[in-house]
């Protein structure tokens, strides 16, 4: 059957809920716009293409969807403004100026749209089309779905049956997280360190936070995959072991480095929709040959992939909201077929749109396809220069270079950078936009809602004991539970928290002095 959305509202998943939670805190914005950019040449039928969108948005109605909490809970619900579908005349304009202005457009969870759909007009036989959806409904396999949807559709094909409803695969994937969050939490206990200090040449500043970005494209070398079979892993299993050498070499002892992961299972395969979960890999420092290096790079990762579809902050506390669990990430996705055709024309697409953006400090994205592997990496200006990621860039495949002719070389003779020794860069997790917690309106007096507020902590964390000033995230908390704190306070106290507070005051006393500065502004 073809999934759709019930009138009640279908329970959004995990993943989505993180999402929604740092949208609200303002941590998210255009990092989670994802572009994707097809460029046609030839006799396009445009009025063809744009019912060809919609008949993928009705085929996969998640990119129609909106995210509301109700009584707790985060669903999803048709979206109140749906993903405008549209044509324009850009001649003369530049693809990627086109490109840059769609993903700059605001998309609502909240409302919607979550998603959309232009079609520009850039000569008599050429054509771009942009799409932009939110991160939250969309993920890096959903760009080969979607393509593939348009392409069946302008066509006249009918779209594929699927085997499951989008929310049944949600509530297929959230008992699978309940099951397995006790062994996740025992796997992670001593896995997991949240250390953000950091080396990297040109290095100034660390981040685990949203920033406009800008990147450094380069292409990973053609014989990769074969150095990787003779030592018996997968190209992303060398690539991960290559980063985590290089930020050794750097200095960087024991780095985390958080690496996306599919979620998907063979049923929700032809899905649109976020299937993805971010964890970290950490492993000890290399040394001996690379390819055994490597190797304990692939029994940590599969150890990690056990535990793929719990986020890690259920399993463990002391993590806030963030867009990136650690300053480097890489994310790395295999394309097993070319573009589909679109008849009549000639369709290029840009599996790689950038959205101008970065979640962290340095995030490494690969797409392997047939036609070769191409890379990039996303850095954040403000804490790391053009001139450092450029030689990260240089190391990294020169690394690679080297491990490719040599697949039984000892790291000790792999040619490294030498440490980074300017000091380790420390974390800094202020957001420019953001007001001190000092300036929300003065001071209040927190103390006759301490017990209220208090009861309603141990209720939705299930602890019969917590201090005032203890932080909710090192108590376990994530992002059900500020939800669920949020509804009750409502509920019971008849006011509205904002997102932002369990940004600045994850306490109980810094929640019930919003709830008293909150009521004296009502007053």
């Amino acid at each position: 059957m073809s999934p759709t959305l019930i009138d009640e509202g279908e329970q959004a998943s995990l993943a989505q809920h993180g999402m929604w939670i740092t949208e609200r805190m303002g941590c998210g914005g255009r990092v989670y716009h994802m572009p994707l950019a097809i460029r046609f040449d030839g006799p396009l039928d445009v009025d063809r293409l744009l019912a060809a969108c919609h008949d993928v948005v009705r085929a996969h109605p998640q990119l129609a969807a909106a995210l509301q909490e109700r009584d707790g809970v985060l669903r999803l619900v048709p979206a109140a403004v749906p993903p405008p579908i549209g044509s324009e005349d850009a001649s003369g304009r530049e693809p990627g100026e086109l490109v840059d202005r769609e993903t700059s457009l605001a998309l609502d969870l909240g409302t919607g749209p979550a998603a959309r759909f232009t079609v520009f007009r850039l000569a008599p036989e050429r054509h771009l089309l942009v799409f932009v959806a939110h991160h939250a409904v969309f993920d890096g396999m959903s760009k080969d779905i979607l393509v593939r949807g348009l392409a069946d559709a302008y066509a006249g094909l009918p779209s594929p049956v699927l085997p499951l409803a989008y929310g049944e695969a949600v509530e297929r994937e959230n008992a699978r997280v309940a099951e397995l969050l006790g062994d996740a939490a025992e796997f992670w206990r001593d896995r997991w360190r949240d250390r953000q200090d950091l080396r990297l040449p040109g290095l100034s500043g660390v981040s685990t936070r949203a920033a406009a970005g800008d990147a450094v494209d380069f292409a990973l070398p053609a014989d990769l995959g074969v150095a990787a079979d003779k030592m018996g892993v997968t190209r992303f299993e060398l690539v991960l072991a290559a980063v985590h050498t290089l930020l050794a070499a750097y200095g960087n002892e024991d780095a985390a480095v958080a690496v996306d992961l599919s979620t998907r299972t063979e049923e929700t395969r032809g899905h649109i929709g976020l299937f993805v979960n971010e964890l970290p890999v950490a492993v000890p420092a290399p040394g001996g040959r690379f390819a055994e290096f490597a190797h304990s790079v692939r029994e940590e990762l599969r150890a990690a992939y056990r535990f793929r579809q719990v986020p890690l902050a259920r399993a463990v506390g002391g993590v806030s909201p963030r867009t990136a669990l650690t300053p480097v990430s890489v994310s790395y996705r295999r394309r097993d077929g070319s573009a589909p055709e679109f008849a009549g024309v000639t369709a290029s697409v840009d599996w790689m749109s950038f959205n101008q953006a970065v979640r962290g400090t340095l995030h490494l994205q690969v797409v392997d396809a047939p036609d070769g592997v191409a890379a990039r990496l996303q850095f954040n200006p403000l804490a790391l220069s053009r001139s450092g990621c450029e030689t990260v860039a240089e190391h990294l495949l020169a690394l690679l270079r080297a491990v490719a002719a040599a697949p039984d070389a000892d790291v000790a003779d792999l040619p490294l950078p030498s440490p980074v020794v300017d000091g380790v860069v420390e974390p800094s997790f202020a957001r420019a936009d953001e007001p001190a917690a000092a300036q929300r309106g003065g001071e209040a007096d927190a103390a006759p809602y301490l017990v209220e507020v208090g009861e309603i902590w141990r209720e939705v964390l299930g602890m019969p004991e917590i201090g005032p000033d203890e932080d909710l995230f090192d108590l376990g908390g994530h992002s059900l539970s500020i939800t669920q704190i949020i509804a009750k306070v409502r509920e019971r106290m008849d006011v509205e928290l904002s997102f932002d507070v369990f940004f600045d005051e994850p306490t109980i006393t810094g929640i019930a002095a919003e709830v008293a500065r909150l009521r004296e502004e009502a007053c």
